[in-house]
């Protein structure tokens, strides 16, 4: 081993532990609903050493990278063994995604990835590419994993290399270490997208959350957050899909819309976090939205505030896909704190903090979206003339 090589290998090391000990900080005043914070809490630096780099010096004697990680975004999450942990979609330098666990003691820094990625089997029909894993604890016990697997579409002519089908995988595990493959979900439509199971039985049955869609990229005719129910998990069906949050012409969630992590119970209703999508001059914009459905009728929708609830801002904005928010993992603690992992850009991972309590005052409180432009102006002066009345009383 030459000096060279050692001291390298150091540099390297001492590098990542700098990172993985970064503790992190509230950035700012807020909007007094969340709390973001300054760091990212997973990047591709985050990926460990033994991970990128043969440490042979007899056959990497340069300590190049030998698999190279691109991006790690898109964390699916669950608190477990009361540890603060996220299943990260890690894309490789070939485009290739896979997932790994990280994990971190406050939920907020300190993120570490788990010695070796997962180890996701195979169906007959090879996954080329999964990707963005929604976690459930289930009321049977297990823990499932709903991901997209992509495979090339059949019919794709030969000059065309990127046509692709996706659907759901799905997979369990009681340890996030090893993990049961199961059937792909079968349903009447030619793709789905955003896949999340309900952590609850709903009459005997397991319920799932859909997105039906035309199309790899583009919703068509299809789009909007689906309702189904299925016998079972082994060989998952889903017969009948009832939309009960659908794309709206001139909202956030215009172009398409997808259910983010598995809703969260509360006194008042089921929370939901979803993105959606519109088009605008510089291509598709995504951003996160609320929603609150029926304790009893999950398909009901009771309150939904107009407008975004999270979108990218500053260096968030930037990067392989710009101009994205996504949400697919989310951590309700005892105490009602609440950690929202977010990504930014198909780059990299974000923490918010918020409460149930304020969840649920956004939602329940905050003006629906009224569809035009006279809509809004009404609600302005509606606050407006509210607060002049409050401050000419206080004076």
């Amino acid at each position: 081993m030459t000096q060279q090589f050692k001291d390298r290998l150091a540099a390297l090391e001492q590098a990542y532990t700098q990172l993985i000990h970064i503790n992190n900080e509230v950035d700012g005043l807020g909007n007094g609903i969340f709390d973001r914070y300054k760091h990212p809490v997973i990047t591709a630096q985050h990926a460990p050493i033994t991970w990128k780099y043969d440490l042979d010096p007899a056959t990497n004697p340069y300590l190049m990278e030998r698999y190279s990680i691109n991006a790690a975004f898109n964390a699916g999450a669950i608190k477990f063994n009361n540890k603060y942990v996220m299943v990260v979609r890690v894309e490789g330098a070939d485009r290739k995604s896979f997932f790994a666990v990280a994990e971190s003691p406050n939920g907020i820094d300190h993120f570490e990835f788990w010695e070796q990625p997962v180890t996701m089997p195979e169906t007959d029909e090879p996954d080329t590419n999964l990707y963005d894993m929604r976690l459930t604890a289930h009321q049977d016990g297990w823990i499932y994993g709903l991901f997209c697997t992509e495979r090339r579409d059949p019919e794709a002519p030969a000059h065309d290399q990127s046509m692709a089908i996706a659907a759901c995988g799905i997979a369990r595990t009681k340890d996030l270490l090893t993990w049961e493959r199961l059937a792909d979900l079968k349903t009447n439509s030619p793709q789905q997208r955003n896949v999340v199971l309900h952590p609850e039985f709903v009459n005997g049955k397991y319920a799932l959350y859909t997105r039906p869609q035309d199309g790899f990229i583009s919703a068509g005719k299809g789009g909007g957050i689906g309702f189904g129910l299925t016998d079972s998990m082994d060989n998952a069906v889903v017969d009948q899909e009832t939309i009960i949050d659908n794309k709206q012409y001139h909202t956030v969630y215009e172009a398409k819309n997808g259910q983010g992590p598995a809703p969260v119970k509360t006194e008042k209703g089921w929370l939901h976090l979803a993105h959606g999508v519109r088009n605008t001059a510089a291509g598709l914009r995504y951003t996160l939205y609320m929603f609150m459905t029926d304790l009893n009728d999950l398909t009901k929708v009771t309150h939904k505030p107009g407008g975004y609830f999270l979108a990218p801002e500053g260096a968030e904005r930037i990067g392989d896909v710009s101009n994205v928010a996504f949400c697919n993992g989310w951590i309700k603690d005892e105490d009602g704190k609440v950690f929202i992992y977010y990504a930014s850009s198909d780059t990299r991972m974000h923490v918010a903090t918020t409460t149930i309590d304020k969840l649920v005052d956004y939602v329940m409180n905050t003006p629906a979206d009224g569809l035009r432009s006279a809509a809004s102006v009404n609600v302005i002066n509606s606050i407006v003339n509210k607060n002049k009345s409050l401050l000419a009383i206080q004076s």
